[in-house]
């Protein structure tokens, strides 16, 4: 199968090698001039829970112009629309794209761009994938990738990109309720992401902090809150319990919008901690603690 990456960075990276891996014709698609210069010439090596290999694929800093059979466009938020514009020159009509961020918000974007009735949408839970360098990506577990249509994709459809992760090691799970599968992947990831940023520290160390922790678990219930208040038929009776099994996997992880900060680099928490309080709006709710949390976190980017 033909296959493109879109923002083949570090979560990227690790579906790029996996699908290589199965056989498939990868081509992986980064801005980094680097990172695609490494993986086009010494291939891009994968390390972590799926084990240690070098694959060899193509690398493009700009999308080819070919047919592809499945696009998954990998990027951060707010990257989608330029992403979305990139998939153009590869969609066919027997295309499938599959949008996998965080957060909410992006899959109307790709489907304003691209049409609703190619798209899927996924999340993907506590792979903790990070770049170790050009060419060279790690991530530290083998979790799951949840998908399903976004409106009007055969579900027969669907399932075949299912079972093309799956083929590859990924854990795949078709899904029938888009809207759940997000929630229940944002109270995750509103627990850690806004914390681990402001304290720098990884996901266990603010699960375990007796003063981070507390602030962690009401982020969390405040989404679930929040989630329930607009609707969302979430599968989540616990909340707390839930975001600890999710990061008990992931541990030693730095989130994506710590390692932005890292760099110097604004980050998605619009979409992630920022995504409760626009939701609470829309059903006359607040969500304070969220939306501190969010601010602080602006304010750590304000002069990047």
């Amino acid at each position: 199968m033909d296959i493109a990456i879109v923002g083949c960075g570090a979560m990227g990276s690790v579906y790029a090698g996996l699908l290589a891996s199965a056989g498939h014709a990868v081509t992986a698609i980064a801005p980094n001039a680097a990172h695609v210069r490494a993986m086009a010439e010494r291939g891009l090596r994968l390390e972590g829970a799926s084990g240690d290999r070098v694959v060899r694929l193509r690398a493009l800093t700009q999308p080819p112009a070919q047919a592809m059979d499945l696009i998954i466009i990998a990027t951060k938020a707010g990257a989608v629309p330029e992403a979305a514009q990139q998939a153009r020159p590869m969609l066919a009509p027997h295309t499938v794209v599959l949008t996998l961020q965080n957060g909410l918000g992006s899959a109307p974007l790709v489907a304003q761009a691209l049409g609703a009735d190619v798209l899927a949408v996924g999340i993907a839970a506590a792979f903790g994938a990070s770049l170790r360098g050009p060419g060279h990506a790690h991530h530290n577990h083998m979790a799951a990738i949840r998908l399903g249509a976004h409106a009007g994709l055969a579900p027969e459809r669907v399932r075949a990109v299912a079972a093309v992760l799956a083929g590859a090691g990924l854990h795949a799970e078709v899904v029938g309720d888009v809207a759940a599968m997000q929630w229940e992947k944002l109270i995750c990831n509103v627990a850690y992401s806004a914390l681990c940023a402001l304290s720098g520290r990884t996901v266990g160390e603010v699960m375990d902090d007796p003063e981070l922790g507390p602030v962690s678990r009401a982020a969390t219930v405040e989404a679930w809150q929040i989630a329930r208040a607009r609707g969302v038929a979430i599968a989540v009776d616990d909340p707390v319990a839930h975001v600890r099994a999710f990061g008990e996997k992931v541990r030693q992880a730095k989130p994506s919008v710590l390692q932005d900060i890292e760099k110097r680099r604004r980050s998605e928490i619009g979409v992630i901690n920022g995504a409760v309080p626009r939701e609470a709006a829309l059903c006359g709710r607040e969500a304070p603690v969220n939306a501190t949390l969010t601010a602080l976190v602006r304010h750590l980017e304000r002069d990047f």
